[in-house]
Parts: C-alpha cells; structure tokens; sequence
C-alpha cells in the first residue's frame, strides 16, 4: 500500500496542477468562437474525461507514463482567432476535422513528417503570435480590474521563483479570493456536470481559420515535446496509437465542445519522473492516477466552470495569460535561435500576432504561409531546420505548466 502512495499523489498533483493552471485558457477559447456558457462548461467536460479515460487506457495497455492533455496552445488559438461566419457550430465541424488530422497523421506517417518538415522557427513564431494577445492579458488587467488582478499577479511572480509549478494554480485561487471579497461572487451557482451537444457543421473558412492551424499547433507544441520528454526519461512508445487514439478522441468530443486532447508535454514530464516513483517501471501508476483524477475533475468542475464564465472577462484571461507566459517565452525562443530562419520566423510572427483576417482566413494560416514564403525566398541552399523533437521540447504551455524541464534518462530499462 505505501508503495502506491506516491505515484498515486503524483498523479493527483499532476491533474490538479494541470487543470487548475489552463482550464481558464479553454474557456476562454471556447467563448471567443461563439460558444455560449452551457457549451463551454460542456466541452471542459468533454476534454476532461476525454483525456482522463485515454491516460488510464494507455497507460494500463503499455505500462508507459503516458499523460494526455487538452491543447492549451490550441485554445489560445481559438481566443486569436475569434468567433466565424457560422458561428460555434462550425467551430465544432472545424474541431472534429482537426480530430481527424491527428488520426491520419497516426494512420499514414507521411502526414507527420510533413508537419516536422515545417522549419522549427516558422513554427516556434506561429505559435508565439498566437500567444501573444492572452499573454499580455494581465497587463490590461491590471488597468482594468486592479484589485482584483494585482494580487493574483504578484502573487505569481512570487511563486514563480519558489515554487514555479505551482504559481498559476495559486494565482488562480488569490483571483478567485478577489472576486469574493469585491462581492462579485454569484448568489447562486449551478455545480451539475453540464453536457450539452451541438451539432456540428462546416464551411471553407473554418477548416482553414480553425482546423488547420489547430490541428498543426498541437501536433507541433503537444505531440512532438510530449514525446521528446517522454524519450529522455528512457520510454519510447508507439506514437502511432497514440496519435489515433487522441484523434478519435478529439472527432468524438467535439459535438460536446472540446476542441482538442493530445499527448502531454508538462505532465508527461511530472508522471514520469523520479516524483512518479523511484522505480521508472512503475511510474504509469501516476499517469493512471492522473487520469482518473482529472475524470473526477471534470465531473466536478461546475464550480469552476461557472465563476469563471461569470468572472470579469480580463481577470479571466489574466490568469490565462499567465499560464502561458513560460510557453510564450520558449515559442520565441525557437523562433529566433537560428540566425538563417530569423527573418522568416518574425514575419510569421508578426503576420500571426495582427489578428490579420483575409478572405474570411484567420491570421495563424496568413502568418505560416508568409514565413514559408520568406523561407522558400531566403533558403539560398541553407537549410533552416532543426530536428523537431529537439527544437520544440522546449516549448512548455502544452498542459498549463511553464517551460518542459530537462529530463534525466532513468538507468535500467522501464517497463
């Protein structure tokens, strides 16, 4: 029994950590493409349990650590790209194609290794432009809600430097103390789990505004650091079960609002480090445990769910901001760490960052076609990229943590 006690507490850090530090980020996604607050609360759920059930599959069948997640960096996609011409049921139809994306890239390896062809800075940029507009969110916060906002925000800068996992988490709950203490606290809150289906439909600016860009942000900023922090603590499982898995997933949670769930790359390194347990073969134990508590999250995340949606929309986003400042701080790293593709990786972050909408097209697909272009003119025979899973296993922000740390490989072989 003692041996079971710690990576079942893993476990249960990492989901609550996980949750409480980018569930902020997804509702905010969710209402910026149209989704009223019932649809938002559903899709929390949907991604909750959605992601819980795979950890635990998964991590049963291949006695691997493997922690799923939602896309926070794909949610922060959402918030750039606001609300289009159909409103959030095409949102939804541009979910569950992403879904199926990540299900053919699992299918047919040639979809995959055409993602990991894009050169890393174009797609450190596109991910930092899309970030930009929530990470400077508690800035305008602090203008707009300063006592309510202020303490949340020093609150993170101070755990930031002691106990840095644990600073969005805590500047969440000082944000929620605010609210209580202004009288902002609704009279009544409703804390049933909420499942409410939308049909989905779809059109041409969607799939491209939406389901492409998100489908590429995950696979770049999720899938490939989860599995590179996965490598370095010595597990190598089979990335194409898994990208199947959580592309069904992702298809089938979609008419219930949840946008994307994918391989983690913070919780992946949480599970499945000596925090897991001393004995790397017994560390998918918290990877389980993780995912059974995330389930139990959602279940229960009413409360959450509701004061956030009823909450002053810039402390929301604040908090969210926050969450992603670590993220932020990686994309821009990858992006102008090579001097050869720099060029290109600021036009596509500036592109990006504009909130450009062209042709009913949203900025993030504007932004990845202006560096491929500034690539293709620049290349003049020098190659510009850089091994994908080395390149953006920095990028943290994945499942709400800040940058992914360096993995030590575990000695002896896991199981």
């Amino acid at each position: 029994m003692t041996r079971l006690l710690q990576p079942v507490l893993a476990g249960v850090v990492t989901a609550v950590v996980g949750f409480a530090s980018s569930f902020a980020v997804v509702l905010a996604g969710l209402r910026a493409v149209g989704a009223d607050q019932r649809q938002a609360a559903s899709g929390l759920l949907a991604l909750c349990v959605a992601g819980g059930v795979l950890a635990v599959w998964l991590g049963v069948r291949r006695r691997v650590p493997i922690v799923i997640a939602w896309s926070t960096p794909g949610a922060a996609l959402l918030v750039a790209t606001g609300t289009v011409e159909g409103g959030f049921p095409v949102a939804v139809g541009a979910f569950a194609v992403s879904g199926l994306l990540l299900t053919a890239a699992g299918l047919f390896p040639v979809l995959g290794r055409w993602v990991a062809s894009i050169p890393t800075p174009i797609a450190g940029a596109m991910l930092a432009g899309v970030l930009l507009d929530l990470c400077v969110a508690p800035v305008r916060a602090l203008a707009e809600v300063p006592l309510m906002a202020g303490p949340a925000v020093l609150a993170w800068a101070l755990l930031s430097r002691f106990a840095r996992g644990w600073a969005t988490p805590v500047a969440l709950l000082v944000a929620v103390t605010a609210i209580a203490l202004t009288g902002a606290w609704p009279g009544a809150m409703d804390v049933r789990p909420v499942v409410e289906v939308t049909v989905p439909s779809w059109n041409a600016q969607a799939l491209v505004s939406i389901a492409l860009p998100l489908f590429l942000v995950t696979m770049a900023s999720q899938n490939v650091p989860g599995m590179a922090v996965l490598a370095g603590y010595g597990y190598r499982p089979p990335l194409r079960g898994i990208l199947v898995s959580t592309g069904l997933a992702s298809t089938l949670g979609a008419p219930l609002g949840g946008h994307a769930v994918n391989l983690a790359a913070i919780s992946a390194a949480l599970a499945a480090g000596p925090d897991g347990d001393p004995d790397p073969a017994r560390r998918w134990i918290a990877s389980v445990s993780a995912g059974a508590s995330m389930i139990l999250l959602g279940i229960g995340s009413g409360p959450a769910t509701a004061l956030a949606l009823l909450s002053p929309s810039s402390l929301i986003e604040a908090v969210a901001g926050l969450a992603l400042l670590g993220a932020f701080a990686s994309a821009v790293t990858s992006a102008v760490a090579d001097p050869g593709g720099r060029e290109a990786a600021i036009v596509t972050f500036v592109v990006t960052a504009s909130g450009l909408t062209l042709l009913g097209i949203g900025a993030a697909f504007w932004g990845l076609v202006a560096g491929g272009l500034m690539t293709l003119l620049h290349r003049r025979g020098r190659s510009t990229r850089t091994p994908p899973a080395a390149a953006m296993a920095n990028v943290g922000g994945g499942d709400g943590g800040p940058d992914t740390p360096q993995p030590k490989r575990p000695a002896g072989r896991p199981g």
